[in-house]
Order: C-alpha cells, then structure tokens, then sequence
C-alpha cells in the first residue's frame, strides 16, 4: 500500500481541532483546497511564493489562515526532502508501524484514543524535520486516514472487508 502523503498534511491540519461539522464544512471544500494547492502537487507547492500565498489568503475556497498556509508550503518542502531521503515517503512513514497495519480490537468508539506512541513518535520525527502543524492527534488522524491504523470497531461493517 502506498500512502500519499505530503500535502494531505494541509487538509488534516486544516480539520485539527474541530468539531464534526467544521470538520465536515472543511471536507466539503477538498476541491477548493485541490485548485489553491496545485492539485496537492508538493514540488508545486514547495515553490510556492510570498505573492502566492498572498493569494491564498483571499482565496474563499479554502480556510484563509495564514499560518496554515504558510505551513503547507513547509510541509511540502519537507515532504521532498524526506522523499529524497527515503526513496518515498511511503517507506518513511511505514517504518513507524513496523512495515504493517497496526490493528486495534476496540469495542467502542470510546475505547478509541485520540493519540498513541506511534503517533507521538511520528509528529515528534515530523517536527524535527520541519513540519508544522503535526501534533500527535493530527498525525493519529492522518494514521488512521492512510490506513496505517485501523481502528474500526469490532462491530464495524468495514472490519470485516479488511
């Protein structure tokens, strides 16, 4: 399984802490951040300039937060730098799971946590490495999106096509 990675980092900390419906009013702007953010191209977006980002600030198809912006264009110069790195930023971040899903048995969404170790240890690497706006519950988040963490419940219909 390959994970795409790079500038997914700008839509999941978009959501960080949000509520449902926040979450879901930035879900529903993927395509506006798809056209401000180069189609998630991150040597695109790594070039990204001064003006560019002015842009993106009246840009109504997207969260006009300059910090966030700025951190997309980071992250993606990050993102190629970890390629570069590693070959892949699939074979980066595999590594912090161990080359495998980690499966979780949680009976309840309760029982869920918001952050784990491995998560910990993956925004702590990210942040050494340039990252911005990946704190462990982000980074849990994009685990789980990826499908490095599969924390659907036993009951879940999905659990069982896995």
């Amino acid at each position: 399984m390959t994970v795409s990675g790079g500038c997914r980092f700008t839509m999941t900390g978009s959501i960080s802490r949000c509520c449902y419906w926040k979450a879901l009013t930035i879900l529903l702007r993927r395509d506006g951040y798809r056209r401000a953010f180069a189609e998630f191209d991150p040597k695109k977006v790594a070039r990204f300039t001064a003006k560019k980002k002015a842009v993106l600030l009246k840009n109504p198809g997207i969260i006009r937060n300059r910090l966030k912006i700025d951190s997309a264009v980071t992250n993606a110069q990050a993102f190629l730098t970890v390629q570069e790195e590693f070959g892949s930023f699939d074979r980066y971040i595999w590594q912090f799971v161990g080359g495998k899903p980690i499966v979780n048995r949680w009976a309840k969404m309760a029982q869920m946590p918001a952050t784990s170790a491995v998560s910990d240890a993956l925004s702590k690497d990210l942040k050494k490495r340039g990252f911005r706006f990946v704190g462990s519950t982000i980074v849990y988040a994009y685990l789980q999106a990826a499908g490095l963490v599969n924390d659907h419940t036993t009951d879940c219909f999905i659990r069982a096509r896995r």
